[in-house]
């Protein structure tokens, strides 16, 4: 008897970032009937925040490649992400400011360094059977690339003939739609894949928010809590002053809470010591900083809360795809993240609500996304979810990357 192909699942799952955890975990639980290895640019063990036990791609595919291993890439920004960004990503977050330090007036040495780390992939997260010919076929599900027509032109082209190469390409937003549409690659628009977490792990959530900080967050604010995330980029003083200021205005008008979370640890993510900055500036409020950095636990929070206010697009999708308010803050003047937040938002959001907020506005777009009509929410959640499962249908009947359907 034949044994099927495996199937190696890749992403950016190597380092502690609440989106591409839960991909990993959404990804595996399409594909309950294949032999799945996760695999990363490190070995690395992330079981501790609830993800997988990662192996280094080229050493894991150095063991399969005798049986010609499938690869699945896993969702996320991937496709302008740079060789240094995911390098200097791998590192320990103590350890990033020193390194970007001292290799910053080192041009030769930093290059040494970056290849050490990815290999001399201009884009590492971007894998093909032409650049590994130990793999059979690749696909990408719901991947973003929203920089890639501003991208160098070595990247671009490392990544347009990866593409190319694929059996199947889906894309979460129009604007990389269009960008490989431009070079004649043909994607289909899919929902970010993290939309389907509460049809497959509904269940577990709803466990896991009855113990540990998720229940306590629920036991102490009984009128409920916002869930509030913030990125690097709003470490500032000013946006810490604004967002105190209405945070002050809107829980005075809801009677909520305030839990603050964390959404990713690796470096150029999330800092607890922000929080605790904007904590400091709310000493009368009804508040919680939530420790935990746990991709269930922080499923939980999301889940269990009146509404979710985050940086992080992925804590949003979670927060949609359970029906409730959500809202996603962005830094005054343009950045990565906010030109990623606006084109999948532009491609998925429903009309009339506010999507994207300045510190400065919060209040009022909140309170407007409070009084969103609960039906329409629900509603929005299911379709995505729909839309999501039919197109990866598709991918597992044309290519053989299936797994059955389940119940939340």
């Amino acid at each position: 008897m034949t044994m099927p192909n495996p199937l190696i699942l890749f992403g950016a799952f190597d380092r502690h970032n609440f989106g591409d955890l839960l991909l990993a975990q959404v990804a595996a639980a399409l594909l309950p009937g294949r032999e799945l290895h996760c695999a990363g640019l490190a070995e690395r063990d992330l079981r501790h925040w609830d993800g997988f036990a990662v192996r280094a791609l080229p050493e894991l595919l150095a063991e399969l490649a005798p049986r010609r291993p499938d690869l699945l890439h896993v969702g996320g920004e991937i496709l302008d992400c740079s060789a240094w960004q995911a390098a200097v990503m791998l590192l320990a977050p103590e350890q990033a400011q020193a390194v970007i330090a001292y290799l910053a007036p080192r041009a030769a040495e930093r290059e040494d360094w970056i290849k050490s780390r990815t290999g001399g992939a201009l884009a590492p997260y971007v894998a093909s059977p032409v650049r590994l010919p130990g793999l059979r076929r690749t696909a990408f599900a719901g991947v973003g690339g929203v920089g890639l027509a501003q991208a160098p032109e070595g990247l671009r082209a490392e990544v347009l003939a990866a593409l190319r190469a694929a059996s199947f390409v889906s894309v979460r937003d129009y604007i990389t739609r269009a960008t490989l549409a431009q070079a004649g690659i043909t994607a289909r628009l899919l929902p970010d894949p993290a939309v389907l977490v509460a049809h497959l792990f509904g269940r577990q959530i709803r466990q896991r928010a009855e113990a540990g900080e998720p229940a306590v967050c629920q036991a102490a604010f009984p009128s409920g809590y916002l869930a509030l995330q913030l990125g690097p980029e709003f470490a500032d003083d000013a946006c810490l002053d604004a967002l105190a200021a209405q945070l002050q205005a809107v829980l005075a008008a809801t009677g909520m809470g305030l839990v603050l979370f964390c959404a990713g640890l690796a470096p150029w993510h999330d800092d607890p010591a922000t929080l605790q900055r904007l904590a400091a500036r709310l000493p009368a409020l009804p508040l919680r900083l939530m420790e935990s950095a746990r991709l269930w636990d922080i499923c939980a929070l999301i889940a269990g809360s009146r509404a979710c206010v985050a940086s992080s697009l992925h804590a949003r999708i979670v927060a949609t795809a359970f029906g409730l308010p959500h809202l996603s803050l962005v830094p005054p003047g343009a950045s990565g993240q906010s030109r990623k937040l606006a084109a999948y938002l532009d491609s998925w959001e429903l009309p009339g609500l506010p999507t994207c907020v300045l510190p400065a506005g919060l209040a009022p777009a909140l309170l407007r996304a409070l009084a969103a009509d609960a039906g329409a929410l629900q509603r929005q959640a299911q379709s995505l979810s729909a839309a999501c499962r039919a197109g990866l249908a598709s991918l597992g009947r044309a290519e053989g990357f299936s797994g059955p359907d389940r119940d939340p």
